[in-house]
């Protein structure tokens, strides 16, 4: 349920990109009734993807993703928070996807003198990384991004599809309870996808900044029970990560109990 709701989401976003702004076209082209429609773009501007206007609603301007290169000068405290938090749900004996990103690059600089660890990772970065570690790494192939180091495509896919992980650990540029992680593209979307499918747990890791959606094109959906690892503290904005079954896990200040 939380699925089909997620991707008529993103199907809504895609429409109003596209010109499509009128409730009713929105209703006929997602063949919902139009009061679904009032609802979702509610929830869509309550996230800060859209804006209302009379009778519909706009996208914001085009998602931008920022290179990797200015990134890793971001929320520095809270990645390091967050990337301790993550090491600590890692066991000896384990094999884990590591996503490429500049959170999950604090998860690795904990990790780094860890033994009896399998590391499969997409991330350039991730991988220099661990190279002279004790652990073993084995890095998936695919076209590189330019601005995540990350690689994707039918060979990231197929290499991912062969392992099963015991947790991948996801970076994003933005997350949702019901939607999952969002990408820029729908290549980086689809091999995250893939990554946690063939995983036994899925495990986000995001600050607080990327609770708020935005207007990001691309969505890769999570199975169920998946893990939020975050320095977010707002019960507010919490509570629908609750209500869709997310386990949370806190990365500084301890998250209230319900």
């Amino acid at each position: 349920m939380h699925r089909g709701r997620g991707q008529r989401l993103s199907e809504i976003v895609r429409l109003l990109h596209s010109g499509v702004t009128r409730v009713e076209d929105l209703a006929v082209a997602v063949k919902i009734s139009e009061s679904t429609v009032r609802r979702d773009l509610a929830s869509l501007e309550a996230e800060g993807a859209i804006a209302r206007t009379y009778g519909g609603a706009q996208p914001f301007a085009p998602f931008r993703e920022t290179l990797l290169h200015d990134r890793m000068s971001v929320e520095v405290e809270a990645k390091t928070r967050i990337g301790a938090a993550a090491a600590e749900l890692v066991e000896d004996g384990s094999t884990i996807f590591v996503d490429a990103g500049t959170t999950t690059a604090h998860l690795v600089e904990c990790l780094r003198g860890r033994t009896d660890l399998i590391v499969l990772t997409r991330g350039l970065e991730i991988a220099l990384a661990l190279a002279d570690s004790p652990i073993e790494v084995i890095v998936v192939g695919g076209a590189v991004s330019s601005s995540s180091h990350g690689m994707t495509g039918a060979v990231s896919q197929l290499v991912l599809e062969r392992f099963a992980v015991d947790i991948a650990f996801l970076g994003c540029d933005a997350v949702h309870p019901e939607r999952g992680v969002g990408e820029p593209t729908i290549e980086e979307a689809a091999t995250k996808e893939v990554a946690a499918r063939n995983a036994r747990r899925s495990v986000v890791l995001a600050h607080a900044a990327k609770l708020t959606a935005g207007a990001v094109p691309a969505w890769a959906p999570l199975p169920l029970g998946w893990t939020l690892v975050t320095d977010e503290s707002s019960e507010a904005r919490l509570q629908p990560y609750r209500d869709a079954g997310v386990e949370l896990i806190a990365a500084g200040a301890r998250l209230q109990e319900r």
